[in-house]
């Protein structure tokens, strides 16, 4: 549901859906500068058939292959590239924790590709997106970090100008929303400055979510040599934007259920709807019940369990299922059931055609029950 959502937005926003390998030849991740400046989070080399292989950690390197694939026009541009990719991380064992930080995760990853001209609103456009997209899965509570090189490091590549321009960019595109802006001196990747978004859960916890770079060194003659040919007829390089809005899907979804405490909104609940029968003849009507809800897209199970419908119930309530259909012999004879809440709220004899549209206008209107 969640990836469905999300790549549907995507696409409503402008992007092309791509797909890319999950190993590379070691070389493209010299290329990128991942291995120079990251090795330590990639995993080791695979050697197949005398080639050195890379797992990827990064969708970026991909993602300008197909942007070099052909020749590009300034009328293309922004051409906005998102997947979800799968990427591997070697994560020191201690800090590897439940969904949160993992070793192999999917990335919802974007690059756009701009002129410089257009960066700065090609930034405000994925910093709305972001906002929109976590109200949507009912994060509402945000603050900006502003991530900068350190200069005491070397680990960052690009000149200081460049490295002022991109940061003023970003700097200025976040005041805009008139969110609070915290600094975060030497957060930066090598490659780049970054806005990252905060968000505060139900209980106040503060969680990184989505992140947006500005990168004017992989599009570089010394990396990929990106280009596209301008309106003057000559050929320029490219800014090059990454951004991930949830992060990663693993992490997101420990965040939400961390959020709701497992009682999800209806569109988001793994189980929508429970048939719950007071006696083990109910069962076929809930059953054929279930054929039609399941048609028309909502996630239903059916506890035909040997409990007593009160157990039932309880264990419902317990795993935090949106809605309770409880069937007895006056449901079968009138073609309805007893509609109940998690809440524990119930209304009885409620027809099935009613029932069924109650479930699908809650899921449609992403609102909590």
């Amino acid at each position: 549901e969640m990836e469905d959502y999300v790549r549907r937005r995507h696409i409503e926003e402008g992007f092309e859906y791509v797909g890319t390998p999950h190993v590379a030849k070691e070389g493209l991740f010299y290329t990128s500068g991942h291995l120079p400046y990251y090795g330590e989070g990639m995993f080791p080399a695979l050697d197949l058939d005398g080639q050195e292989y890379r797992l990827k950690a990064m969708n970026c390197p991909m993602h300008n292959l197909i942007f070099r694939s052909r020749q590009r026009s300034y009328r293309e541009l922004p051409l906005r590239l998102f997947e979800f990719g799968h990427v591997y991380r070697n994560e020191k064992s201690g800090v590897i924790h439940g969904l949160t930080r993992v070793r192999g995760f999917a990335q919802d990853d974007s690059h756009s590709y701009v002129t410089p001209e257009q960066a700065p609103g090609e930034i405000r456009h994925l910093l709305h997106f972001v906002l929109s997209l976590l109200k949507d899965f009912g994060l509402d509570d945000f603050y900006l970090e502003l991530s900068t090189r350190d200069d005491t490091k070397d680990k960052f590549i690009g000149s200081d100008e460049e490295w002022a321009v991109a940061t003023q960019v970003l700097s200025d595109v976040a005041t805009e929303t008139g969110l609070e802006l915290v600094p975060d001196p030497g957060g930066a990747a090598y490659y780049g400055p970054k806005i990252s978004v905060q968000a505060r859960d139900a209980i106040g916890r503060s969680w990184q979510m989505s992140t947006i770079q500005y990168d004017f060194n992989m599009p570089s003659a010394e990396r990929f040599n990106l280009e596209y040919v301008a309106s003057d007829g000559t050929r320029q390089q490219p800014v090059m934007i990454h951004s991930a809005k949830f992060g990663s899907i693993e992490r997101f979804l420990g965040v939400l259920v961390e959020h709701y405490a497992g009682a999800f909104p209806p569109w988001l609940a793994p189980v929508q709807a429970v048939g719950i029968p007071v006696a083990e003849r109910h069962e076929d009507y809930l059953y054929t019940l279930g054929q039609r809800l399941k048609g028309a897209g909502i996630r239903f199970e059916v506890d035909s369990s040997d409990e007593r419908m009160q157990k039932k119930i309880r264990t419902a309530q317990t795993q935090k299922i949106p809605f309770m259909l409880i069937v007895g012999d006056n449901d079968v004879e009138n073609d309805a059931v007893s509609f109940r809440y998690r809440n524990g709220d119930q209304e009885n004899g409620v027809p099935v055609d009613e029932a069924v549209t109650r479930i699908l206008e809650a899921i449609a209107s992403r609102a909590q029950v």
